[in-house]
């Protein structure tokens, strides 16, 4: 292979996994050979989170006995309150992950990376919407919170921490199932940078803050909270195609539209869309639904661009009544099963990450001391 400086590695192949592909034209996406469309539908999170962990789909009794791991697993160790709550009301959630990831990683700290990585990974699972949610509820709404639930998914265990009440079971299977599709994307920028991390030989925790890290950029995973906010802009469709127009001829990036590696369509973005259109019935709007049409209407026509995950998930979420600032959360609480499956196979076969670079500044010089400069 020749040397060749690509901008952002686009398209460059920066090792092998057996984890996921999103297929050879961009346009499909599997988890260890299943199919995205085949699972959503079938499959709970939790399945799904064990295929990509564990290599392989559980049969009954080992999903049930895997959901009542995670669900033992939920309780937040007292000093973490304690940092939780220290945390300003104005931090951001990816923020407050990033901090309880980490600080996790002190308490519970990986001293036999081969014999404890699998369970770090789901006590990570399971403890995500816990860190989150005691820390939302504490300083947004003023109460501290018991984050042991019953419920047997990561969805429904969120949602009923952050509404304080079980939640309705169409709202739990979206949210359910939008977690399958945020579950894995082969080597995006988080997961990239988890398995640099790893490459080090690094802890799991580590690998984990600096995906967090990573996905918070709004042109990752922050993308769902930008396309929320556009869409709560407009009114109705006919400001919504004005409003397009005017960004457009202004040159503003619009979120949640294209793909990095996707060329004709996002196969999870179908899938979203109709949740988020059976959730819009539920709630009786007449406003949001409508609205995000005419965007993506507005986009093809006028950009040809398609919707990725991030844009209808937006619409959906909100259905859902989840805050808008807590969208790109839930996209950890999805990768959080991908990371970790990355972590446990750049382990399995490492070597150190460390690409070269184009060197584009000026030629040797001599150094000037400082008195005569």
């Amino acid at each position: 292979m020749t040397n060749q400086t690509v901008a952002g590695l686009k398209g460059v192949s920066a090792g092998q996994t057996a984890i996921c592909t999103v297929g050879s034209e961009g346009n499909s996406l599997h988890y260890r050979g299943y199919s995205i469309e085949d699972m959503v539908g079938q499959a709970c999170f939790e399945e799904v989170a064990y295929l990509l962990i564990y290599g392989e789909l559980p049969n009954q009794s080992k999903l049930a006995a895997y959901q009542q791991k995670l669900k033992s697993l939920r309780d937040l160790p007292e000093a973490l309150k304690i940092v939780l709550k220290l945390i300003p009301r104005t931090a951001h959630p990816m923020d407050v992950l990033k901090v309880g990831c980490a600080f996790l990683g002190t308490l519970e700290s990986e001293t036999h990376p081969t014999q404890q990585q699998c369970d770090i990974a789901d006590r990570l699972m399971a403890l995500f919407p816990s860190i989150v949610m005691y820390w939302y509820q504490w300083h947004h709404l003023g109460r501290e919170i018991d984050t042991h639930t019953e419920a047997d998914g990561v969805a429904a265990h969120f949602l009923e921490l952050l509404l304080q009440r079980k939640p309705e079971a169409m709202v739990s299977e979206a949210v359910d199932q939008s977690l399958i599709l945020y579950a894995e994307h082969e080597f995006n920028a988080s997961t990239f940078a988890a398995r640099v991390t790893t490459a080090t030989l690094s802890d799991f925790y580590s690998a984990i803050t600096s995906a967090i890290g990573t996905l918070r950029g709004p042109l990752h995973g922050g993308a769902n909270e930008a396309a929320m906010e556009l869409i709560e802009a407009y009114q109705t469709p006919a400001e919504a195609k004005a409003g397009l127009l005017d960004r457009l001829a202004r040159k503003e990036k619009i979120m949640g539209f294209g793909h990095a590696v996707y060329k004709i369509r996002d196969p999870r973005s179908d899938i979203i869309q109709g949740w988020a259109k059976k959730l819009a019935a539920l709630r009786g709007d007449k406003v949001i639904y409508p609205v995000a049409e005419m965007i993506d209407k507005m986009m093809r026509d006028e950009k040809h661009m398609f919707p990725n995950l991030d844009f209808y998930s937006a619409a959906a979420y909100h259905f859902c009544d989840i805050p808008t600032e807590l969208f790109t959360p839930i996209f950890v609480f999805a990768r959080i099963a991908g990371w970790s499956a990355h972590v446990i196979e750049q382990r399995q076969n490492n070597k150190i990450i460390r690409p070269g670079a184009e060197y584009i500044g000026p030629e040797p010089r001599p150094f000037v001391a400082i008195a005569n400069r």
